[in-house]
């Protein structure tokens, strides 16, 4: 039996009071606790601020034995690690590229006394941009620790790069933590790497910025100038490789219209009236597709994920019952990167390097999530291990409208009930997205709803930010690449960072005539 409507106010009372997804005592870093602004957000279109709706939608609000059946559909089971699974088009790399995206997009760089006193973050946020303020912070003057001391010359700030043994690292405290913009940028191996390429991009481009000054524009300092050159190539990337891979190029192409050589966004749904803000129908449905991108298992470098003693290729991100069990078993993060682990980036990216015969593919985007995601270690989910559950949850404390109601309202193919494969139910949005990617593009890529959804809101807000390339100059063409493009492949190949052989030989010893 389907869920008979129910008035709005019911609804939000009964999501409040029954679904078992607390926050109270959650670790500070990571994705442990609720993102402020998501804890109290009216169902009116007209609401403003960090966090909107793009739908004036009844909710569907699915009760808990639902969210547990459609969650337990989501398991991948015996199948996990199956190469049909795989993605043929989008390496393993992006799935982590994603999550970087989306913390500079939600980074919340507000005291502990404004959470406090704005908990629902109406009046005092970050208006989401692709601007780098994860790896930039409040810049070299406000937090001086995240600045190599040693450059700040001429505002010419090159960032800290730190080190354990032979391996670069994120700079660290004392105790292991991250000296970064935003913490959970070391949450696990992968997305650490990510953040260290980026922090070498930025310096790498200071050296260049040095090399010829009349890359400045304006009054523009060497630092401001490498800042502007770092965030504009790293845009590119967002939109002319993420999002075309993550959506498919013919919406990309739907949604970006270029005329004269003009690029011109076309949305139709993330139309905010004033300040740009963050659609929960993106937060917590349509951009968590990257869930069912994780595989199961990686190799990180020659040495590290190698398969020995029969056991199979590769380590998890993270391990159940604990992360702290075994701390070489898996890839989870917030701590000194061990030494020898330092990433192989050709098994990740498109890049020519160590590895690169042994480059992994995403998940294709689909209902299917890897096993290790039905049971999360308690350090990251204490009340609810299963992934799957805890996104359906949310979805419905959060009051979304079922992806039928969506799919309608965009003028959309509807997903017939034996595609989406529910027994007749009404779907959950962040389920039917992923479905719909599975149905209409065999998971290669986002479908209707769901690319349009992230492109719109990916568009939208870089169209809004009056530093973007996008909007400050629009004819404005990469250099940094070739062709007037630029790919994350060329973004860490001009780093140099991740490219060569991770091995047991010491770098300043030859080996020995035989």
């Amino acid at each position: 039996m389907h869920n008979a409507p129910r008035p709005t106010e019911q609804l939000a009372a009964v999501t409040t009071a029954s679904h078992g997804l607390t926050y109270a005592g959650r670790p500070a870093r990571g994705h442990g606790y609720e993102t402020r602004g998501l804890q109290y957000l009216p169902l009116s279109r007209l609401h403003e601020g960090r966090f909107g709706r793009m739908f004036r939608l009844p909710p569907y609000v699915p009760s808990d034995t639902e969210i547990q059946r459609v969650a337990d559909l989501m398991q991948e089971g015996p199948a996990g690690g199956a190469p049909a699974l795989n993605s043929t088009t989008i390496p393993s790399g992006y799935t982590y590229l994603g999550q970087f995206v989306d913390h500079d997009l939600t980074f919340d760089p507000v005291s502990s006394l404004t959470r406090e006193n704005d908990p629902d973050a109406l009046t005092n946020f970050r208006t989401p941009r692709f601007d780098l303020d994860s790896l930039y912070g409040s810049g070299p003057a406000d937090e001086p620790f995240m600045y190599d001391q040693d450059s700040l010359v001429a505002g010419a700030a090159k960032l800290l790069v730190g080190t354990n043994g032979r391996d670069d690292d994120l700079p660290r405290n004392a105790q292991g933590v991250a000296l970064t913009g935003d913490p959970r940028n070391d949450e696990n191996t992968f997305v650490s790497q990510l953040q260290l390429t980026m922090l070498k991009f930025h310096n790498t481009v200071m050296d260049l910025v040095l090399d010829d000054p009349h890359l400045a524009r304006g009054s523009e300092t060497p630092f401001e100038t490498a800042q502007r050159i770092v965030r504009w190539h790293y845009q590119w990337v967002v939109v002319h490789d993420f999002l075309r891979r993550t959506i498919g190029a013919d919406m990309l192409a739907e949604l970006l219209d270029v005329r004269g050589g003009v690029p011109y966004p076309a949305l139709r749904h993330y139309t905010p009236k004033n300040s740009p803000y963050m659609p929960v129908e993106f937060s917590v449905a349509a951009y968590r597709f990257g869930h069912s991108q994780i595989r199961g298992r990686y190799r990180l470098n020659t040495l590290v994920g190698a398969p020995r003693d029969g056991a199979p290729p590769g380590l998890p991100t993270f391990t159940a019952p604990s992360v702290h069990a075994d701390p070489l078993g898996h890839f989870g993060g917030f701590r000194p990167l061990p030494q020898f682990w330092t990433i192989e980036w050709a098994r990740f990216f498109e890049v020519d390097g160590a590895g690169a015969d042994q480059r992994q593919s995403a998940r294709k985007i689909d209902t299917l999530l890897a096993n290790p995601l039905a049971q999360l270690p308690p350090e990251i989910a204490r009340d609810m291990p299963s992934l799957a559950q805890r996104n359906l949850t949310r979805g419905a404390r959060l009051l979304l409208p079922s992806g039928q109601a969506v799919a309608a309202m965009m003028c959309a193919r509807v997903l017939t009930d034996d595609e989406l494969g529910l027994g007749g139910a009404p779907a959950p949005l962040w389920y039917y997205v992923l479905r719909e990617a599975q149905v209409q593009s065999d998971g290669e890529h986002l479908g209707q709803v769901g690319g349009r959804i992230v492109g719109e809101v990916f568009l939208g807000l870089m169209a809004a930010d009056p530093s973007s390339w996008l909007r400050n100059d629009p004819t404005w063409r990469p250099f940094l690449g070739t062709g007037g493009d630029f790919t994350m492949p060329d973004l860490i190949a001009f780093t140099g960072h991740g490219l060569g052989v991770t091995d047991l030989t010491p770098p300043d010893v030859t080996e020995p005539p035989a």
